[in-house]
């Protein structure tokens, strides 16, 4: 009798295993192929070559690039080499991507450097903010934007129990951001467990100096995160849900869900058009190519548009999609005056006119 308790037991956790197996691999689109769509004035972009996980662009032209992003069993092209932010002046005929410097005091060996946001206070002072995952910690950088001297001056590192696992940032005052935790964990174990189990406890947090607080959660994997036009509305990425859920901003800064689109994709970070005020959205085809990393079989790459998201059927097209012969991993994609940015997770940044 015992021993047939045991076996049943022993079926009855196998076949919950092998469920979720079959799960985690629909989740990550392990079969998905994609058909190139290629656009005709592209070029990659010389000095990234180890990833641009995020871009932002402020509305002069200046475009910011997170590059140089190392996580736990993630594939890196430049392990040994910190991280850092790069600057391309878009109203250049040749823009270059040049490294800003960082101030003084701020630990550049161990930056590393995720999803960033810019804010623009109301005397024009420029505040870019970056998650940081120094020693795979969990922190939100805080920077001042000299532009005078192509430099940023470290003002803030913020810490908080209610930021484990920080994935991507929008700022909303000089010191205030929402943020999204792709992970409930902040260890690396519980994580893949947390994945491999399809919990649904990731979440979006509001950060003040006065206040901080979860404001909507539920995600399988909240990842990139972005605010409308007219600041009504944030936009969040579930990557291995395959959505973009848009959320109503009040007054408290609490969201409520307004709607949620559903995709065949990994969606990673968004941006949004400045002139039509689209959502951009660098997205993973395949995310099994992404996590398990292989030279003969890279990781395809998919950029989308959303039109009139607020819509009942809004109309999403794919601008740029590519095997993975000439970009891997698209993770972001931004525009500013007819000029396209795509950032991905580990690889190289292209650059390309419409």
């Amino acid at each position: 009798m015992g021993r047939l308790l045991a076996l049943s037991l022993l079926g009855i956790a196998l076949a919950l295993l092998g469920e979720r197996l079959l799960t985690l691999r629909n989740r990550l689109k392990a079969s998905r192929e994609v058909e190139s769509v290629d656009l005709p004035n592209c070029h990659l972009i010389k000095g990234i070559e180890a990833g641009a996980e995020d871009i932002d662009i402020l509305p002069n032209g200046l475009a910011f690039f997170s590059v140089g992003l190392k996580c736990p069993g993630l594939h890196s092209f430049a392990p040994d080499k910190p991280g850092g932010i790069l600057m391309m002046d878009l109203n250049e005929e040749n823009p270059r991507a040049l490294e800003l410097r960082i101030s003084r005091g701020f630990n550049l060996a161990s930056f590393n450097p995720h999803g960033i946001s810019t804010f623009i206070d109301s005397d024009d002072t420029v505040y870019l903010f970056v998650v940081n995952h120094p020693e795979f910690k969990n922190t939100v950088e805080i920077f001042k934007f000299e532009e005078e001297e192509n430099s940023l001056l470290h003002l803030k590192t913020i810490k908080h129990e209610l930021l484990p696992s920080v994935n991507d940032v929008i700022a909303v005052g000089p010191e205030h951001f929402y943020a999204t935790n792709d992970h409930y964990f902040s260890d690396p174990f519980l994580k893949y467990l947390e994945t491999y189990l399809n919990l649904r406890w990731t979440n979006v947090v509001y950060y003040s100096p006065n206040e901080v607080k979860v404001v909507v959660e539920g995600f399988d994997s909240a990842n990139g995160i972005n605010i409308s036009p007219d600041k009504k509305y944030i936009y969040v990425a579930d990557i291995l849900a395959h959505e973009i859920h848009v959320l109503e901003k009040h007054p408290n800064m609490n969201l409520t869900q307004l709607k949620v689109l559903k995709l065949d994709t990994l969606v990673d970070n968004l941006s949004i058009d400045p002139s039509s005020g689209d959502v951009l959205v660098g997205c993973h085809p395949n995310g099994q190519k992404l996590f398990v990393y292989d030279p003969k079989n890279p990781p395809s790459s998919e950029v989308l548009r959303i039109q009139d998201i607020l819509s009942e059927k809004p109309t999403v097209t794919t601008v740029y999609a590519n095997n993975g012969s000439v970009l891997q991993g698209s993770s972001a994609a931004s525009v500013y005056d007819k000029k396209l940015l795509i950032g991905t997770l580990y690889h190289r940044a292209l650059y390309c006119e419409l």
